[in-house]
């Protein structure tokens, strides 16, 4: 398997921190920074299009985890204070100067809001992707929460060459709208690090939700939800139908909760956009909510 963490960023630098290289690509200028949190299997350079875009209003920042993207590798899973206490010394190694605005995907969204609980002070607002919640689980339906349990202790089996050849077009039309410089780095590094996603999240729904329960009070910023309530190709073939139905409806609800628990939160669905690619499918509500949260701070 190739290792692209030791390979240049096809955009951006390394920074150490903490005796670690991470890679972050930062464009733009003014505040307050956007900072985005990826999904798990998900890399920084997967938010280009939208970083670009959002540089245009005021500095905009990708990265990449340890052990995920251009970054070092690292043992994962990690902690969730692992993983947001490298955000906050990668954010003060680059040079880019708080409080921010974080823009968490998924498991990233879960970090965002796990990052302002523990230090209110360097967050001035949330955009919340589709995020993860520690109670997802407890509201899933009987048979989903049977086959996370199953999938937390099989072993992932490798891949043939034939395989990972035949995943590459598809990975490519995904990626399709990238910039030629970036694109085939990430088609490459998606095909070979397709177990990431995996390892980051096997500790996600017992030891890190705990921390996210144990946390701080969430802080008064404002915030913005944003539920994928469309058609996602990966969830598809990982959840039947009715299963899958009953996810979604759980998580909506979830959603709307987290949204109301913020004074100044806000709750909006896309019923057009599925789960890991809400960005690129619905660029717009995205950059939409930020300039939102720009104009309320």
């Amino acid at each position: 398997m190739t290792n692209h963490a030791l390979d240049t960023p096809p955009l951006g630098r390394l920074y150490d921190v903490a005796g670690r290289r991470i890679m972050v690509h930062r464009s733009g200028a003014g505040g307050p920074p956007v900072v985005f949190l990826p999904g798990a299997g998900a890399v920084g350079l997967d938010y280009l299009n939208v970083h670009d875009r959002v540089a245009e209003l005021t500095t905009s920042v990708l990265y990449d985890r340890a052990g995920t993207g251009w970054s070092e590798p690292v043992e994962l899973p990690r902690t969730a204070a692992e993983v947001t206490d490298e955000l906050r010394e990668t954010l003060t190694a680059a040079g880019v100067r708080g409080p921010y605005v974080l823009a968490g995907h998924s498991m990233g969204g879960a970090y965002a809001r796990h990052h302002a609980r523990r230090f209110p002070g360097d967050v001035a607002a949330l955009l919340l992707l589709d995020p993860f919640h520690e109670d997802m689980a407890a509201r899933a339906p009987r048979q989903a929460r049977e086959m996370l349990d199953q999938m937390k202790d099989q072993a992932l089996p490798e891949p043939t060459p034939e395989q990972l050849d035949a995943a590459r077009p598809a990975v490519t039309r995904l990626l399709a709208a990238w910039p030629d410089g970036a694109r085939e780095a990430l088609v490459d590094h998606h095909i070979s690090a397709w177990r990431t996603g995996w390892l980051e999240g096997r500790n996600l729904y017992d030891q890190v939700s705990e921390e996210f329960r144990t946390a701080p009070p969430d802080p008064d910023v404002p915030v913005i939800v944003l539920s994928a309530m469309g058609a996602d190709a990966t969830q598809s073939q990982l959840w039947p139908e009715d299963v899958l139905r009953e996810i979604n409806a759980g998580k909506l609800a979830l959603h709307a909760e987290l949204a109301a628990s913020f004074p100044r939160g806000e709750h909006r669905v896309l019923d057009d956009a599925g789960h890991g690619w809400l960005h690129e499918e619905r660029r717009d509500a995205v950059l939409q909510a930020l300039a939102d949260l720009l104009r309320a701070l």
